[in-house]
């Protein structure tokens, strides 16, 4: 067990990134080459071991986190890492990526500092890698059975590892020219090297998992036919159809969608070109949006060098603390700084968001690019636009980052699988993960039926197709399911992520 009074003498101290100046210098994590394991150790010893351990239900993936904090504090490197893939599949990637809704969860978080849960979870998962436990799992017997999947984000890859190692036959489709999704194109180095997708790739292809890119299922590639290749078939394509911004000026040249900017900046990274079509140098940056998705934005275009970044957020400022429709164990919304916002401060000197403001339209110059961006401060509740409020700032590139509002409807993925849709604009699916209706034997997983959401929910919904499939190949299943396809995060109500209480 961890020190019973660790929590009492050992102030919480997370893991200091590297200094601003550096990093914007590189594409480099910001935490790349940073000595971890004393100080993490010692973060870990403040566990309390509750007996009820409410960070379990803050993380829909379960996560046994004063087990593996226990195993950490005492450096039992080996069975942290067991620990820590008893629940999930890549820890490498929600360590870095998750914003650890666990943390908000602890016990501690009551009335004190809550552990630095993620980083003890990066730090195991990166010495586990170090130690060399991550050897591939192949299953001991095959069932004969075949299974396709269509996307290879967190959803698809978790769902594929898991019915692998169950004994069936996976093939993994994935539309773009490499594997992982938005986990590939979507997010900046900075944030995760691609050399950790790039092992848990090999790891799964040495357990059996076959990969196929280029495959645009429901384009080029029929998706009926696919499903008649398989005995199951898990969609999880992704949440990918964009929200728009539909203000005057809207089509002048220099506006984009913020995914379409991340993704030139990570084929960059990956060698496919030398210079980003769509790039911040020597621009000044508007970014519509001010969510995760915008602030990778921002770390981007300040290491293209930009010479200005602007974030504009709809939504009012947070508070520092827990509003009283919040209360703990809910992850609240509260005042937070993202290494890219600490980034901007540390080259501007202030934050470089601006809350409460919302875009009226894109004024252009006379070769039809963006010059300037109008915005007007709103009311909080409403949004309605308050009179007088109205200013101009200058915009020599524009991105959109609002979000998405389901899969994309464009393409016959849809028509040729009998999916339909939702009141919200996701794919239909029973609680079981199942589409049911024309598409007997179709599952579908991640933000293609839960909408948007984060890395871990994305892991933890695969994880549960994966066993709602083997249940239907199989008769049964030995594989865990960790969330309902209808489940969601805690709210003050009490709906959490069993259901209604």
């Amino acid at each position: 067990m961890t020190d019973p009074f660790g929590f009492l003498r050992i102030p919480r101290k997370a893991v200091a990134a590297r200094p601003v100046e550096e990093r914007l210098g590189d594409w480099r994590e910001v935490y790349a080459g940073q000595a971890l394991l004393p100080l993490v150790r010692e973060q870990a010893d403040r566990c309390m071991d509750c007996g009820i351990p409410f960070c379990h239900t803050g993380c829909p993936l379960g996560n046994l986190i004063p087990e593996w904090n226990a195993y950490a504090a005492h450096a039992d490197w080996s069975a942290a890492y067991e620990r820590l893939h008893a629940t999930n599949n890549f820890p490498e990637f929600t360590g870095r990526l998750c914003p650890a809704p666990c943390e908000d969860a602890c016990v501690l978080a009551i009335n004190a500092d809550p552990v630095t849960i993620k980083n003890v979870e990066q730090t195991i998962a990166d010495e586990g890698l170090r130690r060399g436990y991550m050897t591939p799992r192949p299953p001991e017997r095959h069932g004969g059975k075949s299974v396709g999947v269509i996307g290879s984000g967190p959803a698809g890859l978790a769902a594929a590892q898991q019915l692998t190692r169950a004994g069936h036959r996976v093939v993994v489709h994935e539309r773009a020219d490499r594997i992982g999704g938005l986990l590939r194109y979507g997010i900046p180095e900075f944030k995760m090297e691609k050399a950790h997708l790039d092992r848990r790739i090999e790891q799964m292809r040495a357990e059996g998992t076959a990969f196929v890119t280029g495959a645009d299922v429901g384009g080029a590639e029929r998706a009926d036919e696919l499903r008649g290749r398989y005995d199951a078939l898990v969609v999880a394509v992704g949440a990918g159809e964009r929200r728009e911004l539909p203000v005057p000026g809207r089509a002048l040249l220099g506006i984009h969608q913020a995914m379409d900017y991340l993704t030139c900046a990570n084929r960059v990274r990956e060698g496919d070109c030398a210079v980003s079509p769509v790039t911040a140098d020597g621009a000044h940056v508007v970014i519509v949006g001010g969510g995760d998705t915008g602030s990778d934005c921002l770390g981007t275009a300040l290491r293209q060098g930009a010479l200005s970044v602007v974030q504009l957020d709809i939504n009012p400022e947070p508070g520092p603390s827990r509003r009283d429709g919040e209360p703990w164990p809910v992850y609240p919304r509260v005042y937070r700084i993202s290494h890219a916002h600490e980034e901007a401060r540390g080259q501007a000197g202030s934050d470089p968001r601006l809350f409460s403001c919302a875009t009226l339209r894109f004024d252009g110059d006379a070769d039809g690019r963006v010059r300037a961006l109008r915005l007007t401060a709103v009311e909080s509740e409403a949004r309605r636009p308050l009179t007088g409020t109205e200013r101009v700032i200058p915009a020599g590139l524009v991105l959109l980052a609002l979000g998405f509002s389901g899969p994309e409807r464009a393409g016959g993925l849809s028509g040729q699988l009998g999916l339909e849709f939702d009141e919200r604009g996701n794919f239909a699916r029973d609680a079981g993960f199942a589409a049911g209706g024309r598409a007997p034997g179709v599952f579908v997983a991640g933000d293609a039926g839960r909408g948007q959401s984060l890395v871990v929910w994305a892991i933890a919904e695969g994880r549960s197709a994966a066993s709602a499939v083997d249940r239907y190949l199989t008769g049964s299943t030995a594989l865990p399911a960790p969330v309902a396809a209808h489940d969601q995060p805690m709210t003050a109500l009490g709906r959490m992520r069993y259901g209604d209480l």
